[in-house]
């Protein structure tokens, strides 16, 4: 575009000289009428250059300058700044990258006000049940003794609170790994025992397995407990009435890959996009909902990744893939 511009004003510049050169060779050999002929018809034709100029530089920089205005706005704040593109080129390419960023903002801005909300919501409930307590102990409805329940409360909060912790660290990239050789198929059994006290009550049986050339897993084994733990838990939650719990491993190409499936009801075919998102629960998952988005931060974290999906016999699947 400045290339444009700079050939534009030396083609100018080139045939003005060329130009008044012309017309003061010509000026000299002519005299009464025929001069002032000359000067009418030089004063048109520099009219006409400079309204061409004129045109020439408000289609150039017209787009320009909607640009900086549309960057001034939105650094403002505010929202719904877009740049209409009418003709391809150079600035309709920098227009559209602008509209996209604009969008982006935008989205994020939008979860970044759904996520509060949805803080908001979540420590409203344990609030509430802290302060109707607290409340009442001191109007002598109820004995000092049931503010136990209060410690639930506050334990519930804290749990969340740190979930927010260790989600935003993920986020941002800041989540510190001690990653160190780890038996997997061990760490796995460790998080069943974990649980055997709720396996014994839903009636719930497990089976694990792990493929011959099983080999130990450069990973944070507090990081990966606290992911399975969230995905045994979730599968739990979908088999209050019993059921199998599943959890295979197995490597192949260079991964290593946990399958941990359930015969519960499965995920509903438009929550399988969602269900990593923030504050989403799993069928009737009591839960916070941050459980399965923190799983797949940890997973990224370890240059892995996070999947579900629903298996041809019922259930749900959620398989983690690891770098060996």
């Amino acid at each position: 575009m400045f290339r444009r511009m700079i050939g534009f004003v030396i083609v100018m510049v080139g045939v003005g000289a060329l130009v008044g050169a012309i017309i003061a060779s010509g000026l000299m050999a002519l005299t009464g009428p025929g001069r002032w002929l000359v000067v009418a018809v030089t004063f048109l034709a520099i009219l006409s250059l400079g309204f061409l100029a004129r045109r020439m530089f408000r289609r150039t920089w017209a787009p320009v300058g909607a640009l900086i205005d549309a960057t001034k706005r939105l650094g403002d704040g505010e929202s719904g700044v877009r740049i209409e593109t009418r003709r391809p080129g150079p600035l309709a390419a920098v227009s559209a990258s602008f509209n996209r960023m604009a969008e982006r903002l935008e989205e994020e801005d939008a979860r970044r006000r759904r996520f509060v909300a949805d803080i908001g919501h979540e420590l409203r409930t344990p609030m509430t049940v802290i302060r109707g307590e607290i409340e009442a102990v001191i109007d002598g409805i109820r004995p000092p003794e049931s503010l136990s329940n209060v410690v639930d409360e506050v334990d519930l909060m804290d749990r969340l609170l740190d979930d927010l912790r260790v989600l935003s660290m993920a986020e941002a990239g800041t989540l510190r790994l001690e990653a160190q050789p780890t038996d997997l198929a061990e760490l796995v059994r460790e998080v069943l025992a974990s649980f055997s006290r709720r396996l014994d009550a839903q009636s719930v049986r497990t089976a694990v397995s792990a493929s011959p050339d099983a080999r130990e897993t450069a990973v944070d084994p507090h990081r990966m407990h606290q992911v399975l733990s969230n995905l045994v838990g979730n599968a739990l939650d979908q088999m209050p009435d019993g059921g199998t719990l599943t959890v295979t491993l197995t490597h192949a190409a260079g991964s290593t890959v946990i399958a941990i499936s359930d015969t519960g009801p499965g995920v509903p075919e438009d929550e399988l996009e969602v269900i990593f998102d923030r504050f989403v629960r799993a069928g009737d998952s009591a839960g916070s909902g941050l459980g399965l988005s923190i799983s797949r931060d940890l997973v990224a974290a370890h240059g892995g990744r996070l999947s579900a999906a629903n298996t041809m016999t019922g259930g749900a699947v959620f398989t983690i893939r690891l770098p060996e």
